[in-house]
């Protein structure tokens, strides 16, 4: 196993420098002077031009591990057709700096989801819905795989493909790998442990992180329609939250999984004064990976 990251366990996404706190070179240099191996990409362009995207990974150094595709699967047309056009920009960043990492497809849900993060099952999709889904799903992958890129699938909160029942259906509906996030899965009630183990086959790409089911539970009851306001206080350093780690971690070894283990600490934008105590977090999960998964 390797240990990455992602800019958003510091804070920084979307199109976002922080003046005086970091540049996206320095989060790269940041993260692999911490000891961390690889970064997920941001959206595309984060990184900047190409070439300058390719000297940031090079001279931290750093390896690119994977960069995350959303793909608006109910919106066929314009909507979907600009998500297409974006990955298009994303393939050609992964095949410039490392044609290893993962092309991580997933669905973006829509504005009623996020007011009903763990979905009751009767907002899931219908039949028709689900066709779409899959054959979206089936067509972004299959243009990645035109260029001989590997392709992974990312279930999410508040999406289309959240809950545990859904999960195994898009594994049963297509042949893409499967991006396991442990917290996403307890959040949206499943077993982490016991669902990593069934699914192991499909696993292609590893996201640990560690949750607060309290902080979902009181956006629930609350009917709370902020989704980034109150999504940033949903993760927490590993080994404090609700997921269980120490149980995941010897699944990762039971079952010899041998790839990337990617923290991703979702937290709410960076301010300066934040910046050396979201450092020190991203160090503590690395030390916590380290003692629960090796060196």
């Amino acid at each position: 196993m390797r240990f990455a990251n992602a800019p958003v366990s510091y804070g920084v996404f979307g199109d976002i420098t922080v003046e005086g706190a970091t540049t996206t070179e320095e989060l790269l240099r940041t993260m692999a002077e911490t000891g961390y191996e690889g970064s997920e990409l941001g959206p595309p362009g984060f990184f900047g031009e190409i070439p300058h995207m390719v000297a940031s990974f090079a001279g931290a150094p750093i390896a690119a591990v994977g960069a995350y595709v959303p793909l608006h699967t109910q919106e066929p047309g314009a909507v979907l057709d600009r998500d297409l056009a974006r990955m298009a920009i994303t393939l050609d960043e992964i095949e410039a700096v490392d044609r290893s990492a993962l092309v991580i497809l997933a669905d973006e849900g829509d504005e009623m989801l996020l007011r009903s993060p763990r979905k009751d099952p009767s907002l899931s999709l219908d039949a028709d819905g689900w066709r779409r889904l899959v054959d979206t799903v089936n067509r972004a992958a299959g243009q990645a795989r035109d260029r001989g890129l590997e392709v992974s699938f990312h279930p999410h909160i508040a999406t289309y493909v959240e809950l545990p029942d859904e999960i195994e259906r898009l594994l049963e509906s297509t042949d893409v790998g499967l991006t396991f996030d442990v917290g996403h899965v307890v959040l949206a009630g499943g077993d982490g442990v016991e669902l990593f183990r069934r699914w192991r086959d499909r696993i292609n790409h590893v996201h640990i992180k560690d949750v607060r089911i309290d902080v979902l539970e009181d956006a629930r009851r609350e009917g709370r329609e902020d989704f980034d306001a109150w999504w940033s206080g949903v993760s927490t350093r590993l080994g404090e939250g609700d997921s269980d780690l120490p149980a995941f971690a010897a699944a990762l070894r039971d079952t010899r999984y041998d790839r990337w283990v990617v923290v991703e600490q979702d937290r709410a934008p960076l301010v300066v004064e934040e910046y050396a105590a979201v450092v020190a977090d991203q160090a503590a999960n690395l030390d916590w990976l380290r003692r629960h998964l090796g060196a």
